[in-house]
C-alpha cells in the first residue's frame, strides 16, 4: 500500500467494502426504513455517508501528523522501515479479517470501544432521520465506530507523515467503500446477503492481503533506496 498510492487505498476500501456492508448495512438500511411515504433516500444516504468520510479524513490527518512526528528523524533507517513494514503486516491482517480466516484485529477494534462508548450516545440526537441535517452528523458520529479495517488504513496515514496526506489517504478509502454501503443501502437485504456469501468475502480478503504481502516484498528495495539516500546526505 505505501507504494501504491491512493489508488491501492481505493481499491482496498472497494473490495473491503463487502465488510462494511456486512458491518453498517443495517446503519444506512434504517435511513430508508425511517423515511414516510415515497420521499427519495438517495439524499439521506448520500449525506450520512459523506459524514462517515468526512471524519475519516479528520482521523487520517491526526493520524497523519503524528506520522510526522516521527518521520522528523528523517535519517534514522529502522524508524521509516519498522513503519513500512507495520503497515504491510496490517494489511495482511485485514486480508485474513475480510476472508474469515482470523479475528486477528478483533483487538484493534475493542481498543476502539473506549472512544465509542463515548461516542455512541450522541447519536440518538439525530434519531430517526429525516432530513439530510440529521442524516449527515449522523454519519460524523458512526465514521467513529470500531473497525479493524478503517484501523489499517489509518496505519498508511500515519506513514505517510504529514497531515494532509493522510486525510487524502482517507478520502481515497471512503470513497473505496462508498458504492458498496451505497448499495447496500437502498438495495437492503438483498445486497446484504450477497456481501455474506463465503466465496465473496474470501475472494476480497486474499485480494487484500496480497497489498500486503507485495509490500513485503518490497521492503529490501525499499531499504536499499533509503540507506543510499541517507548516505548521500551524509
Amino acid at each position: 500500500m505505501p507504494d501504491s498510492g491512493h489508488l491501492a487505498v481505493f481499491l482496498i476500501g472497494l473490495l473491503g467494502g463487502v465488510h462494511c456492508a456486512g458491518m453498517c448495512g443495517g446503519i444506512v438500511s434504517a435511513l430508508t426504513i425511517q423515511l414516510p411515504g415515497q420521499r427519495p433516500a438517495w439524499p439521506l444516504h448520500l449525506a450520512y455517508n459523506l459524514g462517515r468520510i468526512t471524519s475519516y479524513c479528520v482521523a487520517g490527518a491526526l493520524m497523519g501528523a503524528l506520522g510526522s512526528v516521527g518521520l522528523l528523524l528523517n535519517d534514522l533507517l529502522p524508524v521509516q522501515m519498522g513503519l513500512y513494514v507495520a503497515a504491510n503486516l496490517m494489511l495482511i491482517a485485514m486480508g485474513l479479517y475480510l476472508s474469515g480466516m482470523t479475528g486477528v484485529l478483533a483487538f484493534v477494534e475493542r481498543a476502539g470501544q473506549h472512544l465509542w462508548r463515548r461516542v455512541q450516545p450522541l447519536t440518538r440526537r439525530f434519531l430517526p432521520v429525516r432530513s439530510v441535517a440529521r442524516a449527515y452528523p449522523l454519519g460524523l458520529l458512526w465514521g467513529w465506530l470500531p473497525c479493524g479495517m478503517v484501523y489499517s488504513v489509518l496505519t498508511a496515514a500515519l506513514l505517510s507523515g504529514a497531515p494532509l496526506r493522510g486525510a487524502t489517504i482517507m478520502l481515497a478509502f471512503g470513497l473505496g467503500t462508498l458504492p458498496n454501503l451505497l448499495l447496500a443501502g437502498l438495495l437492503l437485504a438483498r445486497f446484504r446477503r450477497l456481501t455474506q456469501v463465503r466465496a465473496v468475502r474470501l475472494g476480497a480478503g486474499l485480494l487484500v492481503l496480497g497489498f500486503g504481502v507485495f509490500g513485503l516484498f518490497n521492503a529490501s528495495t525499499l531499504g536499499g533506496r533509503l540507506w543510499q539516500g541517507i548516505v548521500c546526505h551524509v
